[in-house]
């Protein structure tokens, strides 16, 4: 293996972790992950940035507040309404209810809570909002292969940077 940094184009595979301020983890991914740096795959809260430069081998630590990791708590995507409303698949705290919008676009709200006959779900991604904790570990950093390269849609074309 070759000790080259990570920069546009190249493959990364890393380990991390988020966790929250009291460093309570939130999500862990202890197989390491893939992508190509500055293709199709977008990094949480400007991890690119942080692990630009960087090579196998190393650890980075970011924090990051709640408006700047997956994006601030929108109230508005919280709903409530009488148990009895609901089908009975979604009556469990941690269902997934498929939903859509006046204009057809889907997105996955969460049932977060039954209450005195009211169920509330949740349009939120579970760290919105939160301040983060993020520990990254470069694993490896190389040239992609053009399987990997098509996988990411970067079948020749030019590495670019996406933020």
């Amino acid at each position: 293996m070759t000790d080259q940094a990570i920069e546009n184009g190249k493959l990364v595979s890393l380990t991390y972790s988020i966790c929250d301020r009291f460093d309570h983890v939130l999500e862990q991914s202890d197989l390491p992950v893939s992508y190509i740096h500055g293709g199709q795959t977008e990094l949480v809260g400007g991890m690119d940035r942080a692990v630009a430069g960087k090579r196998a081998g190393d650890t980075i630590h970011i924090e990051l507040g709640p408006d700047q990791g997956i994006g601030p708590y929108d109230p508005d995507l919280t709903f409530t309404d009488d148990i009895e409303n609901v089908p009975p698949q979604f009556r469990h705290v941690g269902t997934e209810v498929p939903m859509e919008n006046e204009s057809g676009e889907a997105k996955t709200f969460y049932v977060t809570k039954i209450e005195n006959g009211q169920l509330t779900v949740d349009g939120n991604h579970p760290l919105a909002g939160k301040d983060l904790r993020i520990r990254v570990q470069i694993k490896e950093v190389r040239d992609p292969t053009e399987q990997e390269r098509m996988k990411d849609g970067m079948a020749h074309s030019t590495p670019w940077g996406q933020h």
